[in-house]
């Protein structure tokens, strides 16, 4: 990992007053948003600040919890004499570290059954990871409910649609796509254990295994020239 990817500053701004956090990779954002700042994507640059509207002190105590956890994890922080702190919070790992690792399972199967078992986590119809992500969505919707505006009631239809329409969609595939794998009983053709044996109707005849030959990446074809304007 590059070490600029480990090197953040959080300051308030001089000009505006903002608490910002700068720099970091994916990781520490994640480590800032868990600490209650809000990022900001703009064109050039990706940056964090301090939730709108915050006493003074809260946005100082909000600052100094990311610093005590950013280096908990390894970071480098650069912040105001306000924000520093030798504090070590224990880490703990994020739910979402868990649900990745059912990604490096599939990526280690070797059968279809395999695979059929590990989509079970995402597909089963009333605690699998997607019927999960749909309560959340629904509660956060009722939670919307109650807000008072029409934004907020807004909000709470987009949700309710993710919920039922979008995920749905999404479940609705996945489904199809565990099942079929759990009808194929079928060892993965590009992670079975070499044999380094060779069938008698192999039709290379230096072949060494009968394992298929690696994929070839294709030739991306250069961009169209820009046609010229005429005359």
């Amino acid at each position: 990992m590059p070490l600029a990817d480990r090197y953040l500053t959080i300051r308030r701004d001089p000009d505006s007053e903002e608490v910002l956090a700068r720099d970091g990779d994916l990781e520490a954002h994640s480590i800032l948003q868990r600490a209650g700042f809000v990022p900001v994507h703009r064109l050039h640059e990706t940056y964090h600040r301090a939730p709108a509207g915050l006493p003074h002190d809260e946005e100082t105590g909000l600052a100094a919890e990311a610093v005590a956890r950013l280096r908990a994890a390894g970071y480098h922080v650069v912040c105001d004499p306000d924000f520093d702190t030798d504090r070590q919070p224990v880490r703990y790992q994020p739910l979402g570290e868990s649900v990745a690792h059912l990604a490096e399972r599939i990526r280690q199967a070797t059968t279809t059954d395999e695979a059929a078992q590990i989509l079970t986590e995402l597909t089963a119809p009333c605690d699998g990871i997607l019927d999960a992500v749909g309560q959340v969505l629904i509660a956060t919707a009722e939670f919307h409910d109650h807000l008072g505006s029409s934004s907020a009631r807004y909000t709470a239809r987009r949700l309710r649609y993710l919920a039922e329409e979008t995920l749905r969609v999404i479940g609705t595939d996945l489904v199809h796509t565990r099942n079929d794998l759990a009808d194929r009983h079928a060892p993965h053709p590009g992670r079975t254990p070499c044999t380094q044996e060779v069938p008698v109707g192999e039709r290379e005849p230096s072949a060494v295994c009968a394992c298929p030959p690696p994929l070839r990446a294709l030739p991306v074809p250069p961009p169209p020239a820009a046609a010229r304007p005429r005359r």
